[in-house]
């Protein structure tokens, strides 16, 4: 295995414990909670549950060049879903086309393709773009443990490990 695919599977492995654990989250989730939102500004826990889901398949489709419009389109998906284990299939299923999008690419596409959002100026290497969806993933997973906290959730730190 070469060096470079040696680093793809540490990130991928990496993005799948956030899927993982983003799904412990998911499955703590009470009905009568689905609409919880702490401020007005932000999302409600069913909104911020379909865009952690989606986040592989939206960011896959993002630097893959989609348009803004494919990209909403993914998310809209989900709507209306409000059970725990349909949500957690599909996030597996957006991780698992994520994973075999990045280990179809070859060591030198993986270091030196560059694909460009909609919404950018400037392109992003397929390396870069594997580590922002990984941050972008623990950023909003850190979010729904913050907010299933102030709904005083039994749960501690160590679910995410």
């Amino acid at each position: 295995m070469s060096e470079v695919a040696q680093i793809r599977n540490v990130m991928l492995e990496e993005l799948e414990h956030g899927v993982i654990t983003t799904q412990r989250l998911i499955q703590l989730i009470k009905e009568s909670d689905w609409e919880f939102q702490p401020k007005g500004n932000m999302r409600t826990v069913v909104e911020l549950v379909y865009h952690l889901v989606s986040i592989p398949a939206t960011d896959l489709a993002i630097l893959q060049e989609k348009s803004g419009d494919e990209v909403n389109q993914i998310e809209q998906e989900l709507e209306g879903i409000k059970d725990a284990a349909k949500l957690s299939e599909i996030m597996q299923k957006n991780y698992e086309q994520l994973k075999a999008y990045m280990n179809s690419l070859s060591d030198d596409d993986f270091l030196n393709k560059a694909t460009k959002a909609f919404y950018s100026d400037h392109a992003a290497l397929q390396m870069k773009w594997l580590m922002e969806i990984t941050t972008h993933t623990y950023h909003h997973r850190a979010q729904l443990f913050n907010y299933l906290k102030e709904l005083e959730y039994d749960i501690n730190f160590f679910i995410l490990y």
